[in-house]
């Protein structure tokens, strides 16, 4: 009788669930037709109008900056210097620099002319993609949403957003910043797991802006495919920090300390391994215990009560990074601090681990977690040959002092962005494209680029006197085929 009461029940669930999908199904059709709709008049709108748009967004921000501090403290304990840092300033930032330089954005680019040219005048001319899609994650919720949104808005698209389901908290605030700032035909949030991701993608956006992992971008890219809808990719991949024997190591261990374990590790550009020069391994060691010691606390216990230290996102991500770690000192890595996790507060504690063999779990997959392995090298040639047959990285970091090791390693890698002794601050600057290389994405964000790339640069070319073509038309006589010889070889 039991399992008849159960099978009943699952049964019902699943009823509710299938009628739940169906009206999100529901839905999306509705707002994605809505959307087409109102698409012309959107994209019309000029700098002025979209610039209203922008600031009202910057404006409840400010005003809910609390609400903002509290849910992503209630999803992963995120502290409120961290949320204003990495989720709030990134955000408000991109909107206030998009609003100084729209409308120069939105002009059309004139571009010179060759010879065979002459008598034309030729621009580029920016124009909205049309109705686009922002698949974003979980670990930066509020900035990982809001600033591709910013960058969409700006160019004139309707939107639709479908943030991650595991950090419901943040998404109530962003969904209240949306609805009270736009319409749904021209912004509209959708919540749900991954069924209601594919509901979203079986719809032919004109653009898909997707932030995750590179297993999921190949599911947005094959669904994109099937609409010919252009993509942009933010991954992630094994970002590398690379340690030179010239480096100013107090400088180093606290940049990358910092870049490291803020947000608990859970940043697609966060070092993931560190390849550290043999003469100064030993002091590079030391130097990450003691940092650590300043930033959260000198023993376990006190980092464990760090109200400075964030947690990690889900239970099976815990399980996946504390298994990651037992695996690795299984096969010789060696745990220099750390190590400790508790499940019931997804708790993983800043952790470094020395002398790690290549084949480890952590040097096998991105960790995304609050994990640094550290490997001793001989040379900068032999570091950069572990970088190399690994895929292309998010982010490359170099720490050095010499000129001619930083020229080195530029020419000799490949990575969606570097910095040179400095971690993470690249993802702030606004001038500076973000994006990944193959394996870590494709297509960049922020700034102009944010902005390029949900518009279409459309190319416009308008003749004004004689066009000297013509004397290039059929019938191809010998003297149409000198003329043309000409052309080929002098112009």
């Amino acid at each position: 009788m039991l399992s008849l009461i159960n099978w009943i029940s699952d049964l019902l669930k699943a009823g509710a669930a299938n009628a739940d999908l169906e009206k999100t199904r529901a839905r999306i059709d509705a707002v994605f037709a809505a959307q087409s709709e109102r698409r012309p008049h959107v994209a019309r709108t000029n700098a002025k109008q979209r610039i209203v748009k922008l600031k009202a967004m910057l404006q409840w921000i400010y005003a809910h900056r609390d609400d903002i501090h509290k849910a992503l403290r209630a999803d992963f304990q995120k502290p409120e210097a961290e949320t204003d840092l990495s989720e709030i300033l990134v955000v408000t930032s991109e909107i206030k620099h998009a609003i100084s330089h729209l409308r120069r954005w939105m002009k059309p680019r004139r571009v010179g002319a060759s010879l065979t040219f002459l008598t034309t005048s030729s621009s580029v001319q920016f124009e909205p993609r049309g109705v686009v899609l922002i698949l974003s994650p979980w670990n930066f919720p509020f900035n990982l949403t809001m600033g591709p949104l910013v960058s969409a808005v700006a160019a004139g698209n309707c939107v639709m957003i479908k943030p991650s389901e595991f950090t419901p908290a943040t998404n109530a605030v962003m969904r209240q910043l949306i609805s009270e700032i736009f319409p749904e035909e021209e912004v509209a949030m959708f919540e749900g797991d991954k069924e209601v991701a594919t509901l979203l993608l079986d719809k032919p956006f004109h653009h898909i802006f997707f932030t995750g992992s590179p297993a999921v971008g190949r599911v947005v890219q094959t669904a994109a495919a099937k609409h010919l809808s252009t993509v942009t990719l933010e991954l992630g991949g094994k970002s590398p920090v690379i340690v030179d024997k010239s480096v100013d190591m107090a400088d180093a261990v606290k940049k990358i300390s910092w870049g490291k374990f803020m947000n608990n590790g859970q940043t697609c550009i966060a070092p993931d391994y560190a390849l550290v020069h043999k003469d100064r391994y030993a002091e590079f060691i030391e130097g990450m215990k003691k940092t650590v010691a300043s930033y959260y606390g000198k023993s376990e216990e006190e980092r464990k009560q760090s109200p400075h230290y964030a947690r990690i996102i889900s239970s099976r991500h815990h399980a996946r990074l504390s298994d990651m770690v037992a695996k690795s000192v299984e096969q010789g890595a060696k745990l220099e601090f750390g190590g400790i996790t508790d499940t019931t507060e997804q708790y993983i504690a800043p952790t470094l681990l020395s002398d790690v063999p290549l084949s480890a779990p952590v040097m096998q997959e991105e960790i995304f977690g609050p994990i640094l392995p550290v490997i001793p090298i001989d040379s900068l040639e032999e570091g950069l040959g572990i970088v190399s047959k690994l895929e292309k990285p998010l982010a490359l970091y170099f720490f050095s002092k010499s000129n001619r090791h930083i020229k080195y390693v530029l020419s000799e890698t490949t990575s969606g962005g570097t910095c040179i002794n400095e971690t993470l601050i690249h993802f702030l600057h606004p001038n500076l494209p973000f994006g990944g290389v193959n394996f870590s994405g494709s297509g960049n964000s922020h700034g102009f680029y944010g902005f390029r790339a949900f518009s279409h640069e459309r190319a416009v070319l308008k003749h004004h006197r004689f066009a000297p073509m013509k004397l290039m038309f059929p019938p191809y006589t010998n003297t149409v085929r000198k003329l043309i010889e000409f052309v080929v070889k002098y112009l």
